[in-house]
């Protein structure tokens, strides 16, 4: 087995731990792999170990990858930011975006992918612990962004994303259990007429707080991957 297939394996024993101290299934999580400035062969190895979802922050790398990888059947979410002049290629190459946080941007993408494709499946990323120079959209904006989103014809709304800061242990389960929190009241709220199913919190770092805050989704890079060349 690779490197990166023993990274795949050791990441999926963290993930059932956590789901069986928080009294969770383990097919409750999914794990999306971020291959973001990893090339071709590193996604070639991990689609051998069994993994078929990945995450690329950055569209113009991302795009030429999946041309490099055509052969393989692959799940791509775009987690990194939207630019206007990239929703097209969003909007045409990825399955999943995860970093919807403006109305334009939804409605962009919504009359940009192809009519031949299935709908695009988006998440709303919020803005969960306040960060003055972060993405996405404030918790109190959130039900009525979504809201919104849902009523496009050609995107498919799954539910919320978040990156909060860096913390200690504790504080990653109180921030994650605030995105859960708000997942929850959207759901309640009788807003959407599908409810939310996805919640993409938790990373390398934090994964196990994300769990058992109520994550279904997992973004891990570096415990697969390794470190990223700076």
């Amino acid at each position: 087995m690779t490197t990166i297939g023993t990274n795949l394996q050791d990441v999926h024993q963290r993930i059932a731990a956590a789901c069986a101290h928080a009294q969770r299934r383990v097919n409750e999580v999914t794990l999306l792999a971020v291959s973001k400035t990893f090339g071709p062969q590193a996604v070639r190895e991990a689609h051998a170990a069994g993994q078929a979802a990945f995450g690329e922050n950055y569209i113009q790398e991302a795009v030429e990858k999946m041309a490099l990888l055509a052969d393989l059947p692959l799940q791509w979410h775009c987690i990194g930011p939207v630019q206007s002049n990239k929703t097209r290629l969003v909007a045409t190459h990825f399955d999943w975006v995860h970093t919807v946080d403006r109305l334009k941007t939804a409605q962009r993408l919504s009359d940009q992918r192809p009519p031949a494709l299935a709908p695009l499946q988006v998440c709303i990323q919020v803005n969960i612990d306040g960060g003055a120079n972060k993405a996405g959209v404030v918790p109190q904006e959130a039900a009525a962004l979504a809201q919104q989103v849902a009523a496009l014809p050609r995107l498919q709304l799954r539910g919320l994303m978040a990156i909060p800061e860096p913390a200690s242990a504790d504080e990653a389960l109180a921030v994650h259990r605030a995105s859960r929190a708000l997942f929850d009241q959207i759901n309640r709220s009788g807003l959407l007429a599908q409810p939310l199913d996805t919640l993409s919190i938790g990373m390398s770092a934090d994964l196990e707080a994300a769990v058992r805050a109520g994550s279904t989704m997992v973004r891990v890079g570096s415990a697969i991957f390794g470190s990223r060349a700076r």
